[in-house]
């Protein structure tokens, strides 16, 4: 899981934000602990605290003195929400100036989108029809 290359407290927080994205860690739920997370990924305590450090301070998580890190109310919709801006940067700006470079305008680049989109949700869709054997 981990990636060279990239900081490991980024990591750490994005490993962490996904979790609450998904609904695998619900909001007001406690987080893992710098210690939990340092021997999960066989990291420095210190690091995994820079990456909880981090959400702390975009208010993602905070602190219940003595018991532990929590969820804050409303993460779920403030990481999808920072994700969401995020998105167009790193995908959609290059996207948009390959797609110019060559020569795909932009209803021709949304119509191959709608054809990806719709073969990806086909192919991921649970089948309609059970089989029958008799």
């Amino acid at each position: 899981m981990i990636e060279e290359g990239r900081a490991l407290f980024l990591q750490i927080a994005e490993s962490i934000e996904d979790q609450i994205v998904d609904g695998s860690l619900d909001e007001e739920s406690q987080a893992p602990s710098t210690n939990e997370l340092a021997a999960f990924y066989r990291i420095n305590p210190a690091t995994a605290a820079k990456g909880v450090s981090m959400l702390v301070d975009t208010g993602v998580l905070y602190k219940r003195r003595g018991i532990g890190m929590f969820v804050a109310a409303g993460a779920r919709e403030r990481v999808r929400t920072a994700r969401r801006e995020a998105f167009s940067d790193r995908y959609l700006e290059p996207l948009l100036a390959e797609a110019a470079r060559i020569g795909i305008d932009p209803d021709e680049l949304a119509a191959l989108i709608t054809q990806r989109a719709a073969a990806s949700a086909a192919n991921t869709s649970p089948a309609t029809s059970e089989r029958t054997d008799a």
